[in-house]
This record gives structure tokens, C-alpha cells and sequence, in this order.
């Protein structure tokens, strides 16, 4: 076993708990395995008398006076056993009650005792329900235990009476407690063992007192168990430090013991880690013992300032109680912390969650969440680092932190704060303070220069005012942030503030109430002036007012006076101090100075007080000198232990930054940005398997410390310690005196390799375990292991440890009770020893061992189960129906994200085992970084396996197997490793090569990986492995020809990949050619594209051209044959290709004569042109005859364009079009006759059919109209209109037409038979397009009613009565005349003939000769005018169609006067 970890090992809070020194653990196991030993001895006794004696076991707790002993026995007059009485709740007490019988009975009948019981009354009823059946079984089964326990205590009563050593005597304690020196915020536990008869009573007292746990929850626990005794003290502060003792007394007598407990004050961090009490006790408040457990814990984390941080944890308490809250506490660095703008707690019932709103440094520290029920505490901590903001100029200090108003008085305030981890690289000249009051937003600097002292008076307040403060850090390069402002202030003195009224919040001013003035007196002088503080910017004066005031507030003068001169001078002589306290500026550094006071009111100026002495201005507080050897000590994979050496002879210490650098860089980083003021740190966030160094400085308020020395050179890694338990304990064989082990190994192994196990058994007789005995010397490496020497019959019980390079680790709690007999079933044996390999989100490989005890036959399969962990047992369910044979099986169709524990069965002729002990818990899921095994083949074809990890530790190997069994020494295969990555070579690939190959990288979260080699596996990679011995140049084409430019022949291939060595060779029918006037040759390595040229072929170029290609040791060549039918057409290609260069030498057609036609139904002949010039000319011509330009001729870009309008059969024809010029001419001609025109006009028929628009349905007075709108209509146009997929029978009630662009189809007077689908049907050559529209339903109704409506207004309009002319506007008619009008009437029926004068209806008498004949003519007739006939007429006509109306104007006038003129 290896040393103890160093002391600052020992003692770190948030040190990782798997690193406990050995000093403590040894504790801890000596502790434990003493309260066992007790335990055990005592089993057997207590077996048969729990009944009896449970009520003095609880009442032993209590530190009070030992009361009557309750029994659960029911007896009769004569003390004679009846029955037994059951208590309705059960359980040992954790806590002693401390109260007497009559007052647990007051308590019991109060309201709150009540209240209490009530509040979960109704959680437990369910409970009692449920177990009340068998607690009537458990009734009657104590029933008869009670008969043989009185048998039992009576033999036992009588054994007492005939042994000595058993008398009743006076306590002895066996076990003394021993004194103890702890470390604050330690934990630490006194026990004591003490026998005597009767069992005596235990109290504990501390300085006499005695000590009521309840009285302090959490704080104390007392343990009463099998005669050990403990008093445990949690978290111990400074108030610990006492004597404590302990009284053991009975009705012999009594005695004490005494221990010591020493606190003792430690600076910097402490081990949580050391032994905490235990958090979970009996709640006897309610009768139940809560459990509390913290999980998904927040661990280290990191910050930047101004960003938002929340730390969280899930806490499950059992059991849960709707209507119970615990109490949650959040701390920082022991410091509770209560809900601000700064923080933001939140518990949601099951998540305790703590937000930092706006980091600062400040925030950085040590957090800890602590649960507390009635029944305890579970704490969880962790530490948060806060780094600076980016700085808002490039080489700009950090901000200051904590800001604190130290001393706060009518005339000024002190404000200190603590210098910045970082300086930005450049040393800080000092400091800006700032000021607001509060209730504005307004900041004041407050000193022009900056001060170096890392505290200043800030003078020139308003008395009364509140005020906060904030502090700026400033270098050569620029202004840091402005730290976290401070908590408000008041400008008054202390006593006032005492006296302080009401504060108004918009301004922060504090209302000072003074003493009512009185008769002035001039007081005295003040005394014991001091100087507080001495610094080279400032002094600080302090004194005691005068005894008599006047009974008047009194002022101060303050006055200086250069050392060795009489010269005293008023400091302030505008403005008096009206505090006891006053700050001095500009004073000569160096010099010496003494100061006096006089006190001051309206009734004169007192005496001076005494002077000070002498003082010389500058800092009397010298900057720290630089801390000593630096120590780092690895931690775990991210975090190192840093230790230091204190400055010596440091002042008003404030704590110490600590920075670290890789190795080699330079480049210094810090480690905590809030000063720790132990010497002995932990630095989280370093790389892990980088190595480096540290050094660290103090500070106090004068300054920062030069930098210590650097430490060693450290890589991060975990630190090795023993490992924990084993456990699983279980029984593989039995015979008569041997039994065989099993056991898993322990969850954390320490960080180093466990070298083996040692296990430990003792016999259990009559449920008494005896001692521990070795079972083996020598350490076991394998997790089974055969006991024996065991004695037949025998019930045993083991513990085993586990070793490694850091000693041996505590032993794993006791096994089951096992017999020791001879196993005699058929069946095997469980198999043992599962582990889960290649963990993948879908699937794992599961391996075991076989069982140790075969059964009657040899095991023939296995059979494997699975379930998800959070599923009861009968969620079990097999994988293969199938035995399998092998130790090893792949499960697959697993759920990602979900958890599984599998088990496995043997299988032998006789039937199916037990199943074995289920795995631990898996999560189906690829970790991150997780690579499969790869098969590779180099370049010499070698076959080999690859698996890489990039998760490997120093000590991380990897071990390879096949079919799941390590191979050691294997002759096919040469195992190479180098760095991350481990390659197993095949020497010679063969079928005896097939299997499953595995490799396992230890050291790692379970980093694995496998690959099944089959036969077809091993046969393809023979191939790839052929291909790589003798390579082959990979060819992305074949040879290929091909025509270019003038009928130039190119013979082509490209390599996929050849080297700048690559040579071909070039070969016709089997004789090389080369470079020369017909061959023309081109290798580019770059692109890897070979090829050859000849200008023309002739007839004797007909045969079999190959390319022969070499690079290195790989080859290749392709051939291309060419004779017969495909070299003639290719050499009459080539001849083509030449032809159709010399065309394009002069103006040639691109693309030749085409036609399109234009959704407006315009056809356009086209064609492109090249080549063209100035002077190149284009015709066109139409069956021979020139088209001349005005006849839309176009040329624009190299485009011909003519295009012709509303076409007809009279543009059938021939086009052609001529380009020509000095260089040559060309001809591109278009038939547009027969098929060439019918082929076109199908072409605008289908841009007119696809142009058309929905059918829609118009109702008119005839009947119903179906009609469409096209862009353009054509004679030529072919339509068919169709009903109900017919065509349309034309008649004289269904007629079809053409109104302009639209075509309709007429239904006159509809029925119901014209209901149905109507289509019209565009013909355009090939399938034509079609319109549709559905004439049924709503829509025929609605148009049908449309079209009776027309129908019936037009049969009005045309019988509607009418009056159809022959009356005149005005008639000027001479008096004594005769008048005569007369207009046609018409109308079906014959219409009502009404005449009006003046809007009054007229009557034909002699006057007015009214009539109307052959109901046609109405005439009107005045037989002699007079004056009195002049007015407004009007006829009106009606019939039951209408009524319409004609006016006219009669004006009469005398024979003598000048008739007016006629309006017409």
C-alpha cells in the first residue's frame, strides 16, 4: 500500500471524494467495521427479544431522566403472559425526543401535535389499508415467538444467575472516546463502547452541559447500537472547541469519560470528503424517516461577467408527500444567500435551481446546496470561476471587486476594494472611485488622480444622502469595466443613523432628528485623538467628542503642524467636521506631521486636544512580500491541486491569485479572478495529458506581491488511489467443504489497474458472525474464487477487497448468509462474471463466463434476457429463442436512450439454471468520439484489422481477442500499436482466419469495437489484397475516338491516377508508331489524359490502335478497333466534319431555317447565322420569289427573323434563305407545303386551343350560351363542340359560332334534357385540347332561371303600351282656332288611353273631343281655342307590360299680339 495523500489532500472542500487519504479512510473502516461487529454479535439475541426491548433501546437514547420502561407483553393479575400489544408505528428513534412522559402527553394533546399528525394522516392511510392483512399474520406469528421468548429469557435469567461475569455490576467503558483536532467545517465523531447490567443509560454533555439534538437539527447526532455509543458533530466551527463528555450510569452506579475536540481555524479549503454524518434520521415529529438524495448534481462551471449562470439539482425525497416542502439553502462559500436582483432561487417541488442574473466576480466561489428535512440534510458543492469580460480596449485591466463601504460618517466615506486578477499585461497605476446617490444615475468620479491604496475617503457627501460606489481599474493602455457597485451608504455618523428617520426612496436622504438647541457653552476639548489610517495620500483622524456638548451639536477644527516647528495650521477652516472622524489630503510624503482637534459651537471655539505624535506620511502598509514554493499535485483529468508557501510577514492579508501556463508558451492565464486566502488551491479547466506550471502572488490592500517562483512542470491527469468496493457477492459451486465466489468489480477502480482481490470469510452461527478470516494470501486476479477448507453445514458469510498499485481498498459489505453443502440438483449452475461490450445506440455484445457447477451434464447453450432497469421483474424477456452455443451473443433492436440490464441462463439435458446476477444498468447510446473497427489493405496487399480511440488514458492498452477469447501468442497475426490506434495484421489470409475479432481499450468508458470476418469476407479481401500486389493503372474511360475541327480524328483515354514516372506506348496493329507528320501525341500526368491525332484517315488507317500504359510495377493498356462498317462511317464523318469547316468559312448558317409560333398566333421563320460582315447580305424567298424587306424582313445578332400574321393556306410554301458575301455563300430552305404546312397550322391551332379560356355559362333571352375567348381565331381552326362526350347534333334549337375571338354553342329554349357535361374539343394533330363545364345541378338552375327571367323582360319590352310619336313639344295656337293633335298607340293588350291638363285627367265633351280608334290612333281636338286652353297636356298609355306618356305645351294668344316663337 502506498502512502497517505499530502495534507492539502486531505483537507479541500471540493476535492473529489475518490481521493480520501488513507488516514481517513482507515477511520471510517475501523468505524464501520466496529459498528458491524457489534452488529452482528448482537443479532442472535436480539432475534428473539426485539419484542421486548425495542422500547428500552429507543429510551437508552434519550439525555433525559430514564423513565418507566413501556412493554408490548399483555399479562394478567398475575404477571402471567396472555397476549402481546403491537405499537402502531415502528422504527428505531435517530433522535432522542428529550421530553418526559407527562410532557410527550401534553405535546401529543395539544393543537400542533395534532396539526403535525394530521399533515400526513391522509398520505399514510392508503398504506395501513394495504398492510393490514399481514399485520394480523405478523400478529400471530409474534404471538408464538413471545412463548419462546420468554423460555429464552428465563434460561438465559438463570445462566446469569450460575456465571459471575454476567452479575449485575457497575458500566465500564470498554472503549473509551478519544480527543480530537479538527479543522473547521470537519466533521467528527466520539464513540465509546460501555458494558454493564443493567444496560446502563449513555448521555452526552459538552462543558457539563448536556446536549438535546433536537435542539439544534443537524448540528448533533447521537447513536445508540449494541453497546457503541457516538456522539457526531457536523461541520465543526470554532464554538466546538470544548470538553465533552460522556455518562454511562444504571442502578449499580455511574461513570464518565472525558475527550477533547479542537477546532482550529484553517485559511484556506476543507476535504469535504472526510467523514459527514448521516443525513437521513426518524422524524419522530411525524413517525417517518425521510430520505434524501441528490442527483443529476451541477459540477464545476464556468462564467464570463455580465453573462446569466443557473446551477440546478433534482432532489428526490422519499417518501414524497405532496403537501411537504423541505427547506432549501443556497450557500457560497459558507455564506447563505438570500434572493436579490444579483440572485434568483427556484424550487419547482423536485428541482432546486439557483440563477446568477448578471455574473461579476464577486459570484465566484464555492456553492452548495443544502436540503434539510425533518429528519436531516444532503448537501451537494461545487465551484463556479467567473472570468473578466472582454476588455472594451485591447490590453485593459480587469474590473475591481467586492466594493465596501468600511466607514461611513457625516464628512466622508471609506471605500476599499480588492485589485483585479488581471492587469492586462501591464502594471496598474491605480484607481478611479465613482459615486452615485442613490435614487440617480448620475456618476462622479471622485479623485482626479489615480490612488494606487486599495482604499480611499470619499469626502464631499451631503449629510444624510445614501450613496453607492463603484470602482475603475486603469493602466497605460486603457480604462477597465467598472466593477459591481456597493451596497448604499448614508453620509451620517453612526449614532445618528442609530436615531435615523424615514428614508425617501427617490433620493435616498436619511432624515436626522437633532437635539432642540439650548444655552451655548463653549465646550471642552476632545480627547484620545488616534490616527486610524496612514497611507501617502491620506491621513485618517479619529476621536472622542468632548464630555460637555453645550447642549448643542458641536463641530471640529482640525489642525497640522510640521514636526520640530510651533506652527499649527487650520486644515478646515471654510467648513467645520461635524463627525469625529475626519480624512487629511495634500500632505508632503515624507514629511512628519502631528494633529490636533478643537471642538466647536455658536458659543465659541474650545481648547485643542492633545496632539498626536509625530507621523510621517506615506503607506504604512507594505505590499506582501512574494509567497514561497509553489506545489502542484494532480487532482483529476481537468483539475490540479496548487499549495503554496504564505508570504512571510504579510499584513492585513487579503488573500492570493493563481495563475498557470503550459509549458513552454508563456502565456499566463488565472486561475481564480476573487482572491482565496488559503494556501492551497484547486484549479479546474486545464487540458487533459498537457503538461503545466504555476506561480502565485498576494495581495493586501497596498498592492499585488511579485509573482512566486514557478512550480515544476505537472501533466493533468487523475490521481491514483485504492479502489472502491467490490460487490455482488454470490455463490457459483458448493460442494462440502468449498464454496466458489463471484463478484463484480468495483464501479471505481482508482485510476490504475487492479492487480488482484483478497477475500475474507467468517461462520455465522445461530445468526451470530464470528471473525474474519483470510481466505487466500496471495491476491487473485480473476473475479472467482473457490474458499476452502470450509466445514460442512456451515453458514458463511465473505467480504472481499480489491488492490492495485495504490494498496487495498476497503472491504465490500458482508455477503448473504451462505450454507456450505453439497449442490446435488441436474440443472448448471448460474453463469457469472457479464460484462457489455461495444455499447452502440442500437445494439451491444454481451459476454460471460460459464458456470462453475456443470450440473449432471456438461452445458449445452445459453439463453440470455432482457429488461429496461426502471421495469419490474416481470418485465424479464428472452433475446434468442434459440440456445446459443458460444459465451457471447450480439443484442440488437435496442431503443436509443434507454437503459437495459440483461442476465444469462446455462442450459444442460436436465433443463435451464438460474439466471445470473443482472448487469449493471447500460445506456444504449454511442458516446461521443466512439469509432468501429475497420479492415484495411496497403499498398503491398496486407490485410490487417484497425481500431483507433481518441478517449485513451497514459495507461490505456489495447487487448485484442477472436471469438471473444484473448489472444496472447497467435502465429497468423502481428499485433502493432502506435498512439491512438492498434493494427492487427494478418501474416496469411486464409479460411482459418474467419471469426469475430474484437479489441478492447482499457482505461476507457468502455471503448470497444468488433468485426466479423466471414469466408465471403475472406475471399473478396484475397481479391483487394491480389489487386494491391499486382496493381492495375485504374482507367476512368477507355480508349475512345472522337471527330473534331476540319475531321481531325483524336484517339483518347484518362487514367484515374498516374505519376509523373507514367510512360505509354502507342500501337497500330501490333507495331508501335510514335511522333511524327501523320501521329501527333499528348500525355498530361497532371489530369492523366493520353491522346492521339491524325489530320484525315485513308483506307490504310483501318485496323486495331491500342495504348500501352506503365507505371511503376502497374499496368494497363485499352484498345479500340476500327474496320469495317464503323470505320467507314467514321472516316465519312471526318470527311463531313472537313466540309462543314470549309462552309464556316464564309457567312454559314448556325442553325438553320426553323419556325415558331408566338402566343399571339404570330408564325416566325428563324435562323442564326455566323461569320457575317458588313457587307454580307441575307435573302429571302418564297417558292422562288424574292420576299422584299418591306415585308417584315429582320437581322439583329446574328438572327433571321420573318414573320407572318394571321396565316392562311395562301402562305403555304417553300421558304429559302441565302446569306452570301465575296468569302461564299449558304442555303437553308423550309417546306411549309402539304404535311410541312399542315404540321404548322397544327401548331397554332394547339397556342389557340391553349390560349382559349375556361367555358363558362351566359343565359340570354333565347335560351342558354356556352362560350370560350381565344387570343386568336383561324378559318382554318377545327372545333367540335360535344355533350356528354358526344358530338353535338346541330339544330335549330342548339347552334354553334363565332362572334369575334369567341365561340359559343346556343341552347334555345332548354329542358331538362340539355342537363349534362359539355365539351368543346380544339383540334391540333395530336391529342388536342379540350374545355369543359358541368350544365347541371345549381348551376343549370341558376342559369335557367336567368334565361326565364330575359325571356319574360323581353316579351315585356316588346308588348309594353307605347306612344310612338306624332305629338309636338309646344303648340302656340291663335285664340278662336281649332286644334287638332293625333299620335300612334301601341301595346299587347290594347292599352288604356288616359288624357291629362295640368296633371288633371280630361273628359271628351264638345270642347275636348277625345278618341281613340282601330286601337292605333289617338287624337285630341279643340274646337275653338281660347286663352283659357293654354297649359301643360299629357297622354298617358297602360297596359299590364307598362305605361309610357307624351307631353305637350299649349299657349294661346290674341289675334292682336305677336304669337311667341315654337319650341320644338
Amino acid at each position: 500500500m502506498s502512502g497517505s495523500l499530502p495534507f492539502y489532500q486531505k483537507h479541500h472542500r471540493h476535492y473529489d471524494r475518490g481521493y480520501r487519504s488513507r488516514e481517513a479512510q482507515s477511520a471510517v473502516s475501523q468505524y464501520q467495521q466496529t459498528s458491524s461487529t457489534y452488529s452482528s454479535q448482537s443479532k442472535s439475541s436480539s432475534k428473539g427479544i426485539a419484542a421486548s426491548f425495542t422500547a428500552l433501546d429507543e429510551s437508552s437514547l434519550s439525555p433525559l431522566t430514564k423513565r418507566a420502561k413501556p412493554t408490548y407483553l399483555a399479562m394478567d393479575k398475575e404477571n402471567q403472559i396472555i397476549g402481546y400489544v403491537v405499537p402502531i408505528y415502528r422504527g428505531s428513534q435517530e433522535y432522542a425526543s428529550g421530553l418526559s412522559d407527562t410532557e410527550e402527553a401534553r405535546l401529543k394533546g395539544s393543537s400542533g401535535y395534532m396539526a403535525r399528525r394530521g399533515l400526513f394522516s391522509s398520505a399514510m392511510e392508503m398504506e395501513r389499508s394495504e398492510h393490514h392483512t399481514s399485520r394480523r399474520s405478523v400478529m400471530r406469528e409474534s404471538a408464538e415467538r413471545i412463548s419462546l421468548t420468554k423460555r429464552i429469557h428465563d434460561n438465559e435469567e438463570y445462566h446469569k444467575r450460575m456465571n459471575e461475569d454476567n452479575l449485575m455490576h457497575t458500566p465500564e467503558f470498554v472503549i473509551k472516546p478519544r480527543s480530537h483536532t479538527v479543522w473547521e467545517k470537519q466533521c467528527v465523531r466520539l464513540h465509546c463502547t460501555v458494558s454493564g447490567w443493567p444496560e446502563p443509560r449513555v448521555v452526552w454533555y459538552k462543558n457539563n452541559v448536556s446536549i438535546d439534538p433536537m435542539a439544534n437539527p443537524g448540528k448533533y447526532k447521537l447513536e445508540s447500537k449494541y453497546n457503541v455509543h457516538s456522539l457526531e458533530i457536523n461541520r465543526c466551527d470554532f464554538d466546538d472547541t470544548a470538553q465533552y463528555r460522556v455518562s454511562a450510569m444504571n442502578s449499580k452506579g455511574e461513570l464518565s469519560a472525558f475527550a477533547s475536540v479542537v477546532v482550529k481555524r484553517f485559511k484556506g479549503e476543507v476535504d469535504e470528503s472526510l467523514p459527514v454524518p448521516s443525513q437521513h434520521g426518524w422524524a419522530c415529529e411525524y413517525g417517518i424517516t425521510f430520505e434524501t438524495h441528490v442527483v443529476d448534481k451541477f459540477g464545476v462551471s464556468f462564467g464570463r461577467e455580465g453573462e446569466t449562470l443557473s446551477l440546478g439539482c433534482t432532489v428526490v425525497i422519499y417518501p414524497n408527500l405532496q403537501r411537504y416542502k423541505p427547506e432549501i439553502e443556497w450557500f457560497r462559500d459558507d455564506k447563505l444567500l438570500t434572493p436579490s436582483k444579483w440572485i434568483q432561487t427556484h424550487w419547482s417541488g423536485d428541482q432546486a435551481t439557483l440563477t446568477l442574473t448578471h455574473l461579476n466576480k464577486e459570484d465566484e466561489g464555492l456553492y452548495t446546496l443544502r436540503v434539510t428535512t425533518k429528519s436531516g440534510y444532503e448537501t451537494h458543492s461545487a465551484y463556479v470561476f467567473v472570468r473578466d469580460a472582454d476588455a472594451e480596449v485591447e490590453g485593459a485591466p480587469g474590473s475591481p471587486l467586492d466594493v465596501v463601504c468600511q466607514d461611513a460618517n457625516k464628512d466622508y466615506i471609506i471605500i476599499s476594494w480588492k485589485q483585479p486578477a488581471v492587469d492586462g499585461g501591464s502594471a496598474i497605476l491605480g484607481y478611479f472611485v465613482d459615486r452615485c446617490e442613490v435614487g440617480t444615475t448620475n456618476w462622479i468620479q471622485c479623485n482626479d488622480t489615480p490612488v494606487k491604496f486599495a482604499r480611499y475617503p470619499v469626502t464631499g457627501l451631503v449629510e444624510g444622502r445614501s450613496y453607492i460606489f463603484r470602482v475603475r481599474a486603469v493602466n497605460k493602455t486603457g480604462m477597465s469595466h467598472p466593477s459591481r457597485v456597493s451596497l448604499p451608504a448614508a453620509a451620517m455618523d453612526p449614532a445618528d443613523r442609530a436615531r435615523k428617520g424615514t428614508s425617501a426612496p427617490w433620493t435616498g436622504q436619511i432624515i436626522v432628528t437633532e437635539e432642540e438647541p439650548a444655552e451655548g457653552v463653549v465646550p471642552s476639548k476632545p480627547c484620545e485623538l488616534t490616527i486610524t489610517e496612514a497611507t501617502r495620500n491620506y491621513v485618517v483622524l479619529s476621536w472622542k467628542p468632548p464630555g460637555e456638548k453645550g447642549h448643542e451639536g458641536i463641530m471640529y477644527y482640525v489642525e497640522k503642524c510640521v514636526a520640530g516647528s510651533d506652527s499649527w495650521q487650520r486644515v478646515n477652516t471654510e467648513i467645520p467636521v461635524k463627525s469625529p472622524r475626519f480624512a487629511l489630503f495634500d500632505l508632503a510624503e515624507g514629511k512628519s506631521y502631528s494633529f490636533r482637534v478643537r471642538a466647536c459651537n455658536s458659543a465659541g471655539v474650545g481648547e485643542p486636544s492633545e496632539p498626536t505624535e509625530p507621523t510621517t506620511v506615506g503607506d504604512k502598509l507594505d505590499i506582501p512580500a512574494a509567497p514561497g514554493r509553489v506545489v502542484p499535485t494532480r487532482n483529476t483529468d481537468t483539475s490540479v491541486v496548487v499549495s503554496w508557501e504564505a508570504s512571510k510577514d504579510a499584513k492585513e492579508l487579503i488573500g492570493y491569485y493563481i495563475e498557470s501556463s503550459l509549458v513552454g508558451k508563456n502565456q499566463w492565464e488565472p486561475c481564480n479572478n476573487k482572491p482565496v486566502k488559503g494556501k492551497r488551491f484547486i484549479c479546474h479547466g486545464l487540458t487533459t495529458e498537457e503538461s503545466y506550471v504555476f506561480r502565485v502572488r498576494a495581495l493586501n490592500a497596498a498592492g499585488l506581491s511579485d509573482f512566486s517562483q514557478e512550480s515544476e512542470a505537472i501533466k493533468v491527469k487523475a490521481a491514483i488511489a485504492s479502489p472502491a468496493p467490490p460487490f455482488g457477492i454470490t455463490v457459483l459451486e458448493c460442494e462440502r467443504d468449498s464454496m466458489v465466489l463471484a463478484w463484480k468489480q468495483p464501479a471505481f477502480i482508482g485510476g490504475a489497474d487492479i492487480t488482484g482481490y483478497f477475500v475474507d470469510y467468517r461462520e455465522v452461527v445461530g445468526g451470530v458472525p464470528g471473525k474474519w478470516h483470510e481466505a487466500n494470501i496471495k491476491s487473485v486476479s480473476e473475479r472467482a474464487y473457490r474458499v476452502s477448507e470450509l466445514k460442512e453445514n456451515m453458514d458463511y458469510q465473505f467480504q472481499v477487497r480489491a488492490a492495485n498499485m495504490a494498496g487495498v481498498g476497503i472491504p465490500s459489505a458482508p455477503s448473504e448468509v451462505f450454507r456450505c453443502e453439497e449442490w446435488t440438483i441436474a440443472v448448471p449452475g448460474p453463469p457469472h462474471d457479464l460484462q457489455a461490450l461495444e455499447v452502440r445506440k442500437t445494439s451491444l455484445t454481451l459476454l460471460w463466463k460459464p458456470p462453475v457447477y456443470q450440473g449432471r451434464d456438461e452445458v449445452n447453450g445459453y439463453y440470455v434476457d432482457i429488461k429496461e432497469a426502471a421495469a419490474g421483474i416481470e418485465a424479464w424477456r428472452g433475446v434468442n429463442e434459440k440456445a446459443c452455443t458460444s459465451r457471447y451473443l450480439k443484442v440488437s433492436n435496442l431503443k436509443e436512450g434507454e437503459t437495459y440490464v440483461f442476465r444469462v441462463r446455462a442450459q444442460n439435458k436436465a433443463g435451464v439454471s438460474k439466471p445470473s446476477e443482472a448487469t449493471e444498468p447500460v445506456l444504449a447510446d454511442t458516446k461521443p468520439g466512439t469509432k468501429d473497427m475497420v479492415v484495411d489493405v496497403d499498398d503491398d496487399g496486407v490485410v490487417s484489422l484497425v481500431f483507433e480511440c481518441s478517449l485513451m488514458t497514459p495507461d490505456s492498452k489495447f487487448v485484442w481477442s477472436k471469438n471473444y477469447e484473448e489472444m496472447t501468442e497467435n502465429p497468423r497475426m502481428t499485433i502493432e500499436t502506435k498512439g491512438g490506434k492498434s493494427r492487427a495484421i494478418f501474416n496469411n489470409l486464409d479460411v482459418e482466419d474467419i471469426g469475430i475479432y474484437s479489441c478492447i481499450v482499457t482505461h476507457t468508458d468502455g471503448a470497444s469495437g468488433s468485426y466479423a470476418l466471414t469466408e465471403e469476407g475472406v475471399k473478396e479481401l484475397l481479391k483487394v489484397s491480389h489487386d494491391h500486389k499486382f496493381p492495375i493503372i485504374p482507367l476512368k474511360t477507355e480508349l475512345a475516338v472522337e471527330l473534331q475541327e476540319k475531321g481531325r480524328v483524336r484517339f483518347w483515354l484518362q487514367a484515374e491516377k498516374i505519376s509523373a514516372n507514367g510512360k505509354v506506348e502507342y500501337v497500330f496493329n501490333d507495331n508501335v508508331i510514335s511522333q511524327g507528320e501523320k501521329y501527333k501525341m499528348n500525355f498530361d500526368k497532371n489530369t492523366g489524359v493520353i491522346e492521339m491525332f491524325m489530320d484525315s484517315l485513308s483506307n490504310q488507317d483501318e485496323g486495331t490502335y491500342t495504348f500501352q500504359l506503365q507505371d511503376g510495377k502497374a499496368t494497363n493498356q485499352s484498345s479500340l478497333v476500327l474496320i469495317g462498317d464503323v470505320f467507314k462511317q467514321l472516316q465519312k464523318e471526318a470527311e463531313f466534319q472537313r466540309k462543314e469547316w470549309t462552309r464556316k468559312q464564309g457567312p454559314h448558317f448556325v442553325e438553320y431555317l426553323s419556325y415558331e409560333v408566338t402566343p399571339d398566333c404570330i408564325v416566325r421563320l428563324r435562323c442564326k447565322v455566323g461569320n457575317m460582315k458588313k457587307d454580307s447580305v441575307a435573302l429571302w424567298y418564297k417558292d422562288g420569289r424574292e420576299i422584299k424587306a418591306n415585308e417584315k424582313l429582320d437581322f439583329s445578332e446574328g438572327v433571321l427573323n420573318l414573320e407572318i400574321a394571321q396565316i392562311s393556306r395562301k402562305d403555304s410554301g417553300v421558304y429559302e434563305t441565302i446569306v452570301k458575301d465575296d468569302r461564299g455563300k449558304d442555303t437553308s430552305k423550309l417546306n411549309l407545303t402539304d404535311q410541312g404546312f399542315k404540321d404548322l397550322m397544327n401548331q397554332v391551332f394547339s397556342v389557340i386551343a391553349n390560349s382559349s379560356t375556361p367555358l363558362k355559362i351566359q343565359s340570354t333571352e333565347e335560351g342558354i350560351r356556352l362560350y370560350t375567348f381565344v387570343n386568336y381565331y383561324n378559318d382554318e381552326l377545327h372545333v367540335t363542340w360535344k355533350y356528354k362526350d358526344s358530338a353535338i347534333a346541330f339544330s335549330d334549337r342548339i347552334k354553334s359560332g363565332v362572334v369575334g375571338e369567341q365561340l359559343w354553342l346556343q341552347i334555345s329554349e332548354p329542358t331538362e334534357k340539355d342537363k349534362g357535361k359539355y365539351a368543346i374539343e380544339f383540334f391540333d394533330g395530336k391529342g388536342g385540347l379540350q374545355r369543359t363545364v358541368e350544365l347541371a345541378g345549381q348551376a343549370f338552375d341558376d342559369a335557367f332561371a336567368e334565361f326565364q327571367r330575359l325571356k319574360a323582360a323581353a316579351i315585356a319590352e316588346r308588348n309594353r303600351a307605347r306612344v310612338a310619336g306624332g305629338l309636338p313639344d309646344v303648340v302656340t295656337i291663335q285664340e278662336g282656332k281649332a286644334l287638332n293633335l293625333t299620335c300612334n298607340i301601341s301595346g299587347d293588350p290594347l292599352p288604356e288611353v288616359t288624357w291629362l291638363k295640368n296633371d288633371r285627367e280630361m273628359v271628351s265633351d264638345d270642347h275636348y273631343l277625345l278618341k281613340f280608334e282601330s286601337g292605333k290612333f289617338a287624337s285630341f281636338t279643340i274646337t275653338q281655342v281660347n286663352t283659357a286652353d293654354s297649359g301643360k297636356y299629357s297622354i298617358l298609355v297602360k297596359n299590364k307590360y307598362g305605361t309610357e306618356s307624351g307631353e305637350f305645351t299649349v299657349s294661346v294668344f290674341l289675334p292682336d299680339e305677336v304669337p311667341p316663337p315654337s319650341k320644338k
